[in-house]
C-alpha cells in the first residue's frame, strides 16, 4: 500500500483476468487492492478492441493509482502512454522490446515476457528490462506454478540480477513455492478473481503467507 514500506520478501503481482466486464473489473480489483500489500497490476489486452481496451486502462490505473499500485499495460505502448501507465509489457520479441526500452526508459518501466527457455531469458535480458516474466496469461489453472516456470525462475533468481515475476497457480498457497525460488515476484489472477472467491480476502491471505513463509531478501 501506498503509506507502507514495501516487505522485504517475494511481492504480489495480480493480472486482471479475461471476460469479465469493466464494471464487474473495477469491483474485483478495488476489493483486491484493499486485502493488502500488492507490487503491481499487469492488464493484458486478452481479446479486446483497442478502444475497449484502452477505456478499460484508463478505469485500472485511477483505481490502482489511488491505492499506490503501478499498473503495467501489455503489449500496447501507445495505449500505456495515454492512461498514464507506470510500464509496458512486451512479449513481441527482442527488437520490439529493445526498441521500447529505448524510446520509454525515461517515461516508464519495460519488462519482457513470452519465455519458454534460458535462451530465450537470456536473450531478452540482453536488452535489459526492468523486469523477466515466467509464465503465460490465463495459464494458471493448474494449483501449483508449472514446472517449468519453477525451474526457469530458480536459475533466473540466482544468476541474474534483473528482478523476475512468476507466475504462480490457482490456489493461493502457490505463492510459498514461488517464492521459495527467490523470485522477487508472484503474479497471481485465477486465485484471486475467479468467480466465488473474494478477492480482498484472497490478496490479505498470500500476504499472511508470503509474511510467514517467503524467505526475506538483503537489504
Amino acid at each position: 500500500m501506498a503509506d507502507q514500506k514495501p516487505p522485504k520478501r517475494c511481492r504480489l503481482v495480480l493480472i486482471t483476468p479475461a471476460n469479465h466486464s469493466a464494471d464487474d473489473l473495477e469491483q474485483k480489483i478495488g476489493a483486491a487492492l484493499e486485502g493488502g500489500d500488492v507490487a503491481s497490476l499487469i492488464v493484458p489486452i486478452f481479446d479486446l478492441h483497442e478502444a475497449e481496451f484502452q477505456s478499460l486502462c484508463g478505469r485500472i490505473v485511477a483505481i490502482a493509482h489511488a491505492k499506490g499500485v503501478a499498473v503495467i499495460i501489455s503489449g500496447d505502448t501507445r495505449i500505456a502512454a495515454r492512461v498514464k501507465a507506470d510500464g509496458v509489457h512486451m512479449e513481441a520479441g527482442k527488437a520490439a522490446l529493445a526498441d521500447a526500452i529505448d524510446r520509454l526508459q525515461d517515461k516508464m518501466n519495460v519488462g519482457a515476457g513470452g519465455i519458454k527457455t534460458r535462451d530465450e531469458a537470456l536473450d531478452l535480458g540482453e536488452a535489459r528490462p526492468d523486469y523477466i516474466f515466467f509464465g503465460r496469461f490465463n495459464y494458471d489453472n493448474t494449483p501449483e506454478p508449472h514446472p517449468r516456470n519453477l525451474g526457469l525462475a530458480e536459475w533466473w533468481a540466482e544468476m541474474i540480477e534483473i528482478p523476475c515475476i512468476l507466475l504462480g497457480g490457482s490456489q493461493v498457497d502457490s505463492v510459498v513455492t514461488a517464492a521459495e525460488t527467490g523470485a522477487e515476484y508472484v503474479a497471481l489472477s485465477a486465485a484471486v478473481f475467479s468467480e466465488g472467491l473474494d478477492p480482498r480476502e484472497q490478496v490479505s491471505r498470500v500476504n499472511e503467507l508470503l509474511d510467514q513463509k517467503a524467505p526475506r531478501f538483503e537489504s
